[in-house]
């Protein structure tokens, strides 16, 4: 479940009272892992996966009741803000325009702002420790995040050219002129980061381990790309030649235009992939388990013409294959990663996901879906794998079971020996959680028996997307009594 998903007073999911909650709802469950989606700061389309910075996390996570106690921020504040009027729906348009505005009362409240540091000597202390620490990424990102604003939000391929390429003369002037802002986003990251960390020890504590994402691909409109245009294939004046996305399928008949930025793996390859052991490093400060998002395009990445309109003229090219898995043992030891492998794999992917010793995923709707040509079927499923209802690019198990073929909910049904019309989605959950695979999870939506109205996220589909939330107190000890039962029936409590 994401954690946009928590509810909250303030219209999106935090680190707040609830998160810690619903920690203790899966432990009342039984459950030893909870999955988030990425924890990066969301730009335009509001998706995890096009994050403004792969080291950043997102401001709108912050809980702001902890600026009350602190005395940043009054009750009152709070009140009169317009989160949104939906209690099951993210309205992202009013998170951004009220979440940075109480961020920034917060900030000039507290002795972290620059007109105020000589207050609160042990904070500024912390903080000082922080900004030294996360300096290698932190420095870019906020003084991209501050000259954004400054251009009134719009994106990196708007900017003026000087700045765009990081003119030094450039640069000076906005961290200059920019000194405050920059501190600003400096505070937000601090206090992200410091709230993050609580929550997830307070997990680990209750026994629950945290799985987190991590998107192969950068947003183009991003402070990686900008600092760090050498990692990726764009030309001299900054602009991708090639973009990143899928090819037609029985999904989509154009395809998948993602528009990210592809890596140059010649120069990844040359420095040892150093960018992204520091990114990788970073994710298991965060996480105790990172699912590594499209882990076929380590062999394989499909290349889209930048400026087409669609997917359709793209070809596939040679990603760094096994070298960069040897690289990742090399330098960061045997972690706990799961490799994101669905969708058509060549041969040489199932030898790069075995070779890599990562479990891959199987996901019990593509068993039954007869577009589907992957091998999903669960008396084939190996112990080193991880096994899903669905994934959050699939609909709700009840949705898909109101949607699916005809034919294919037949065949579904036949498999599964299914003889009733009642509750046919803890059928599918059992049969998951009864697989051989060594971990399965299954989506909040599905344990509560949730129609396509609490889909996160429909793939090629622009709008509607990562809104759904849960309600307070729709998850009761009653479901947390079925949870467990089924964890103890099947052997994983």
């Amino acid at each position: 479940m994401p954690v946009t998903s928590l509810p909250s007073r303030y219209g999106i999911g935090s680190f707040s009272r609830e998160a810690y909650e619903f920690v203790d709802f899966l432990e009342e469950a039984g459950q030893t892992y909870w999955q988030i989606l990425p924890l990066g700061q969301t730009g335009y389309g509001d998706s995890p996966y096009q994050s403004v910075s792969t080291f950043a996390g997102n401001p709108y996570f912050i809980d702001l009741d902890c600026f009350v106690e602190a005395g940043y921020l009054e009750e009152a504040d709070l009140a009169t803000v317009d989160w949104g009027e939906d209690p099951v729906r993210v309205d992202y348009e009013k998170i951004y325009r009220s979440r940075f505005r109480i961020l920034r009362k917060a900030y000039e409240n507290s002795p972290f702002a620059l007109e105020r540091e000589e207050d609160g000597r042990r904070e500024q202390k912390e903080f000082a420790q922080f900004i030294a620490r996360e300096e290698q990424w932190l420095a870019d990102y906020a003084l991209y995040s501050a000259i954004k604003n400054e251009f009134q939000g719009k994106g990196l391929a708007e900017w003026e050219e000087e700045i765009r390429l990081r003119e030094p003369g450039a640069l000076n002037f906005y961290r200059e002129k920019l000194a405050d802002e920059i501190r600003f986003y400096e505070f937000q990251q601090y206090f992200f980061r410091r709230q993050w960390l609580d929550l997830k020890r307070y997990a680990n504590e209750k026994g629950i381990q945290i799985i987190g994402d991590i998107p192969v691909y950068v947003a183009f409109d991003s402070a990686d790309t900008w600092a760090h245009p050498e990692l990726f294939q764009l030309d001299e004046k900054g602009f991708p030649t090639a973009v990143a996305g899928c090819p037609p399928d029985g999904f989509s008949a154009t395809g998948q235009l993602w528009g990210n930025p592809l890596y140059r793996w010649d120069y990844h390859r040359d420095t040892g992939y150093d960018w992204w052991m520091k990114r990788l490093a970073a994710c298991f400060e965060l996480y105790d388990v990172v699912r590594i998002d499209h882990f076929r395009g380590f062999d394989e990445y499909f290349a889209i013409p930048y400026g087409d309109a669609t997917a359709e003229r793209g070809g596939w090219r040679p990603g760094p294959g096994y070298d960069f898995m040897r690289a990742i043992k090399k330098n960061l030891g045997d972690k706990s990663i799961i490799a994101e492998d669905l969708g058509f794999l060549t041969p040489t992917v199932l030898k790069l996901v075995k070779e890599s010793g990562y479990p891959g995923m199987k996901v019990m709707q593509f068993a039954f879906d007869s577009r589907e040509k992957g091998d999903y079927l669960p008396h084939n499923y190996p112990y080193n794998c991880v096994a899903y209802t669905g994934t959050h690019d699939n609909d709700t198990m009840v949705g898909w079971l109101e949607h699916v073929d005809k034919e294919d909910l037949a065949f579904a049904k036949k498999y599964l020996n299914i003889c009733t019309a009642e509750n046919l989605h803890w059928i599918f959950i059992r049969h998951t959680l009864a697989s051989v695979a060594d971990t399965a999870i299954i989506p909040i939506q599905d344990y509560l028996g949730l129609g396509s109205e609490a889909r996160i996220n429909t793939p090629s589909v622009l709008g509607g997307n990562w809104q759904w939330r849960l309600l307070p107190g729709q998850l009761d000890k009653a479901l947390a009594e079925q949870m467990l039962e089924a964890a103890h029936t099947y052997g994983r409590a």
